[in-house]
């Protein structure tokens, strides 16, 4: 997932946005997404929400960062481009009796008013955006004077790049884009958020997988995880060969030979709207 030398045409950027929808549509990513719930709670933390705030929740997923605001009293607004996570969402939603509105919506282009929220956040999903400045102006769009906006997302060390690193080896990712994993770097986020960020605070963290087995993350991923699912069906024959490099990936990051416990690193970002 290297950083891309020349920029993306806009004809590029669509086609990608239509190749990612069907990327995350793919498999069911609620059952990797719950696992991470943790990670939402402590997003919420950082950003101090209040009751009653009012809060995007951007790329959502399933909802994890949702429930958490929710869970805070506040007035959450969910959204995702893939209308199934929201479902997954509302779901969890309705069965812990919280009040949330759902929305699909692109990230790229959000269809709210300008400084419409006090706080907009996003777990694991802003980050993957075809157009990074398109996104980051939305975000920072809607988010009032004065408010926050919190990422959580994976550094460029972490076991979630070597896992889309040996992936890309196999299935090469797409020409004239810069990597995801940028936003999980200080640097970039500057960039990105220059001219509506006041002050930043930015604290590397970790989530721990906490798997059965190598073996079993990969027969679990392969089949769930949408960029892990499409990767297997693109690469035919290959696919053993893949199989074989994650399975050896894990194995070594993991701190347990009987069990897969495996650190990931993950970049808690709260940007301070000016």
């Amino acid at each position: 997932m290297n950083i891309a030398t020349q920029p993306a045409t806009a004809q590029d950027l669509a086609a990608l946005k239509s190749k990612q929808h069907a990327t995350w549509s793919s498999g069911d990513y609620a059952a990797v997404g719950t696992t991470l719930q943790i990670v939402g709670e402590d997003l919420a933390e950082a950003l101090d929400l209040r009751p009653d705030a009012r809060v995007l929740d951007v790329a959502a997923g399933n909802g994890n960062a949702t429930l958490a605001a929710a869970r805070r009293a506040c007035n959450v607004v969910s959204t995702d481009y893939v209308n199934s996570l929201l479902k997954a969402g509302m779901a969890r939603a309705e069965a812990e009796r919280l009040t949330v509105a759902f929305r699909q919506a692109d990230a790229e282009d959000l269809p709210f008013e300008d400084s419409s929220f006090d706080a907009v956040m996003s777990t694991f999903g802003v980050m993957f955006t075809a157009n990074q400045e398109a996104a980051a102006a939305e975000l920072a769009r809607v988010c009032r004077s004065g408010g926050k906006i919190g990422f959580a997302n994976w550094t460029p060390d972490s076991f979630v790049a070597d896992v889309f690193r040996t992936i890309g080896r196999f299935v090469p990712p797409p020409a004239g884009l810069r990597s995801p994993l940028e936003w999980g770097t200080e640097e970039r986020i500057r960039e990105l958020f220059a001219e509506q960020m006041h002050e930043i605070e930015f604290t590397r963290r970790e989530f721990v997988f906490r798997l059965r087995s190598p073996a079993f993350w990969v027969d679990h991923w392969r089949n769930v995880y949408g960029p892990m699912h499409k990767a297997f069906q693109g690469v035919g024959e290959d696919a053993p060969a893949l199989a074989a490099e994650l399975i050896a990936l894990a194995s070594e990051a993991s701190l347990d030979d009987t069990a897969m416990i495996v650190p990931a690193s993950y970049a808690e970002i709260i940007i301070h709207r000016k």
